[in-house]
């Protein structure tokens, strides 16, 4: 017996790190392409296929965006994305890998194609809406008419159809995939976007040494062309 527990702890060694640990589950917020609730996302994908590469299994828990950076900040997840550079001033424990997933543009939405927008100023005279949690927003649409926050994409547009926002602001891939999806061609984006982010993941504290080798195999993935095939497969991404 105590030779057959030494091989069986020999053997344990052995395993390569990653393929006998807990899956790392990972909470998202966003909406398709980027997310969905089934992890069939490209953000999904993408980050996926990084940590299996360093021989890790991850998997998506989907949530509300500011439930989903909390969860991860309070370690009931191991990470989040996607998500602008600078969360860790907010969330203290949580830790951005650097080397962006993709980049965003936020883009402001309407029926009245009378409307022009150019920069954050250029929201002043309008009622707006957006999606809580939204970092980038929270800091810059500031003096406007009045602002309304709802914690969903279909919540989000329907403020425009019901005429209780003049304008709405979200993603400019993820909206247009929303209305092409909806069949609404009364709203439309407006150029030029709001800001261009890069989005990143963020990793809780406790998975901090994974953080250089998921930077890596990102890398990795956009100098071999995966990146590249897995964000081409969005409608209308000339990526």
């Amino acid at each position: 017996m105590p030779i057959l527990i030494g091989l069986f702890l020999v053997c344990l060694m052995l395993v390569p790190a990653g393929v006998h640990a807990k899956v790392l589950e990972l909470s998202a917020a966003d909406a398709y392409p980027y997310s969905s609730p089934e992890g069939e996302g490209v953000a999904d994908r993408i980050v996926r296929e990084a940590f299996r590469r360093i021989g890790v299994a991850a998997k998506v828990l989907y949530a509300p965006s500011e439930r989903s950076l909390v969860n991860a900040n309070d370690g009931m997840a191991a990470g989040e994305y996607l998500r602008i550079a600078g969360l860790e001033q907010y969330y203290p424990n949580l830790v951005m890998v650097p080397e962006p997933i993709c980049e965003y543009q936020f883009t402001a939405f309407a029926r009245d194609r009378g409307i022009r927008i150019k920069g954050w100023e250029s929201l002043r005279p309008y009622n707006v809406g957006y999606i809580t949690g939204w970092k980038i927003l929270e800091q810059n649409v500031t003096g406007v008419k009045s602002v309304t926050t709802v914690r969903s994409e279909e919540a989000l547009f329907e403020l425009l159809r019901s005429g209780r926002a003049d304008l709405v602001i979200f993603e400019r891939l993820g909206g247009e995939a929303f209305l092409r999806r909806t069949g609404n061609k009364d709203i439309r984006p407006l150029s030029p976007p709001l800001a261009r982010r890069d989005m990143f993941l963020y990793l809780n504290r406790r998975h901090e040494s994974l953080v250089p080798r998921v930077a890596k195999a990102l890398r990795q993935m956009k100098q071999d062309g995966t990146w590249r095939r897995i964000m081409a497969s969005v409608p209308g991404n000339g990526t």
